[in-house]
């Protein structure tokens, strides 16, 4: 039976740029944590939420940094940086809020909610419009946005940042080929005719069955020379994404004409096992200050 026009209008679901903001929680001093923000509604899967960290007594409109996390794009959540810094206190959230960031960390769509490429890109700029849309009650300079990830959540950042404009983008071992992926491996460590694998989840296909999907769901498909800089560390020692995937990225990069700085990370397997507890200090100290040197506004004219 078709709803009248006023039911239907009763129970359709609120636009999210205008649903109440979560109250603020202070979870550490200097930092301020707006959690589970509903920034998209789609009809029939769960409401999609970021967490919004924030310095405690902001001066300005703030630079912002949208991060994405990692897990294969099948696990995963928006509270983790990664395993290494799974038990830093302060968060690593809560320190880039006090370096003078706003830090918006993102929820998608996961393959295993039916959800195939562009998806989750479609998830992640729809956060991004989200946060536009709400920059002035939030105190947000959207024009100085910076896009974050590590492994599957780098792989999105690269998506986001090579088709939405930013000012850059940190990309952390993340995948950029998915038709070079499967020759870069480990010799015997990956089918590419099978259906289960990662990547096959993500586009819905066989890497070897598809090479168009595969392509589309490349980063490295969308370098031009209107790529914002990018900051790609990536471990030599990385068992699951290879070293390959962003010395090819970052190779297509400057072939373009765009800037990148490439750091291989020495010993480093994924997620940054391997390393001391002071390398991956040291890593995400690198790319904080690569954030900052983007967002620091222009000196004003004398």
């Amino acid at each position: 039976m078709p709803l009248s026009p006023e039911l239907a209008a009763l129970l359709a679901p609120p636009a999210p740029d205008r649903l109440p903001l979560p109250p603020a929680a202070h979870p550490v001093p200097g930092a301020r944590l707006v959690r589970g923000a509903v920034y998209a509604a789609f009809d029939g899967i769960r409401p999609l939420e970021l967490d919004l960290w924030l310095p405690d007594e902001p001066h300005a409109p703030l630079p912002l940094i949208v991060y994405i996390h990692g897990g294969g794009w099948r696990t995963g959540t928006r509270t983790d940086m990664g395993p290494r810094l799974r038990h830093w206190d302060p968060s690593p959230f809560a320190r880039l809020a006090r370096a003078g960031f706003a830090v918006a960390s993102l929820d998608y769509r996961l393959t295993g909610e039916s959800a195939v490429h562009p998806a989750q890109l479609e998830d992640v700029t729809a956060a991004l419009t989200w946060l536009h849309a709400r920059a002035d009650e939030l105190g947000l300079d959207v024009g100085r946005t910076v896009a974050w990830g590590e492994s599957a959540g780098a792989h999105l950042a690269a998506l986001l940042a090579l088709t939405t404009p930013v000012l850059g983008c940190i990309a952390w071992y993340g995948p950029t080929d998915l038709t070079t992926l499967p020759e870069q491996s480990r010799p015997g460590t990956y089918d590419a005719t099978s259906r289960t694998t990662r990547e096959a989840l993500l586009i819905g296909a066989a890497l070897d069955t598809a090479p168009d999907r595969a392509r589309a769901a490349s980063p490295v498909t969308y370098v031009t020379a209107d790529a914002p800089p990018f900051l790609i560390l990536h471990g030599t020692e990385d068992s699951l994404i290879p070293l390959a995937q962003s010395e090819q990225f970052s190779a297509a990069l400057r072939q373009a004409g765009a800037s990148v700085d490439f750091r291989p990370v020495p010993g480093a397997d994924h997620a940054w096992a391997g390393l001391s507890d002071e390398d991956v200090e040291r890593c995400f100290d690198t790319s904080l200050d690569f954030a900052r040197t983007l967002a620091s506004p222009p000196p004003l004219p004398t």
